[in-house]
C-alpha cells in the first residue's frame, strides 16, 4: 500500500541533539492524538498516497545525507517501518519523531528515535506509552515540550524512570512557542541541575513567517 504523505521538503533541522544541520523533512498524514498546542494541524487529514520509492527518490534528489520521517504520527502508517529501513539501507542517516503513544519496537534500530513523553498542558499525557522507554537505546532522544511549571515538574518527575529504563540516553526539553519563555525554562534546569538539553526551534527563528515547510 502506499504511503498518504503530506509534505516533503528541505529545510535546517530546528530540534534535536542533529539541530542546525540541513535534513530532508518526510512528513506522513494522519495523528491519534489532539494536542492543545499542536503547530502541524494540518497534517492530521491532508495528504497524497504515495509509494515508497517514490518517496525515497524525491529525498535522495536534495543530495542530503540526513532524513527526518515526522508527522502528524508517522507510526499509524504500517508502511512507516519499511521506509525507514530502505533509506537506511540507501545509507542515509534517518531520525524518526514520534508522538510516545505508538509502539517503536518495530523501528529498525540504525533509525535515531526522538520520542515525545507528552506534558500536561497538551492535554494528551495519559496516552504516554512509557513501556517505550525500554525499547529505545543511547542514540535515541526523549523530549519534552513544557509550557508552564506543572509541565517542567511532570517531566522532573518521569526524569528517573528514564535514567532507569534507558540510561544514557539524550533527553531535550523545549519551551512552548508563545507560553514559555525559553529563558525562565532555562533558569528551572540549571537551578535544578539538571542534565538535560535545551532545545530552542531554529526553524522558527529562521522563518517565524512560515507555517509550513519548515
Amino acid at each position: 500500500m502506499p504511503l498518504k504523505v503530506n509534505e516533503i521538503f528541505y529545510s535546517i533541522q530546528g530540534e534535536s541533539s542533529y539541530a542546525g544541520f540541513p535534513c530532508v523533512f518526510v512528513r506522513l498524514a494522519g495523528c491519534n492524538l489532539r494536542c492543545s498546542w499542536c503547530d502541524t494541524g494540518y497534517a492530521r487529514e491532508e495528504g497524497a498516497p504515495m509509494d515508497i520509492w517514490t518517496v525515497i527518490e524525491r529525498v535522495k534528489s536534495y543530495g542530503c545525507r540526513l532524513v527526518e520521517i515526522t508527522g502528524g504520527e508517522p507510526l499509524l502508517q504500517e508502511e512507516t517501518t519499511e521506509l525507514i529501513r530502505r533509506l537506511l539501507d540507501e545509507e542515509l542517516q534517518v531520525l524518526l519523531e514520534t508522538n510516545g503513544s505508538m509502539d517503536v519496537s518495530a523501528v529498525d534500530r540504525r533509525c535515531v528515535k526522538v520520542v515525545d513523553v507528552k506534558c500536561p498542558s497538551s492535554g494528551e499525557s495519559g496516552r504516554n506509552d512509557f513501556r517505550n522507554l525500554e525499547r529505545l537505546t543511547k542514540k535515541d532522544e526523549i523530549k519534552f515540550v513544557v509550557g508552564d511549571r506543572a509541565d517542567y515538574e511532570y517531566a522532573c518527575e518521569v526524569l528517573p524512570l528514564i535514567r532507569e529504563r534507558c540510561p544514557g540516553s539524550t533527553v531535550l526539553f523545549s519551551p512552548l512557542s508563545g507560553r514559555m519563555e525559553p529563558r525562565r525554562l532555562a533558569g528551572w534546569v540549571l537551578e535544578d541541575r539538571l542534565f538535560v538539553r535545551l532545545q530552542l526551534q531554529i526553524h522558527r527563528v529562521l522563518w517565524p513567517e512560515k507555517s509550513r515547510g519548515v
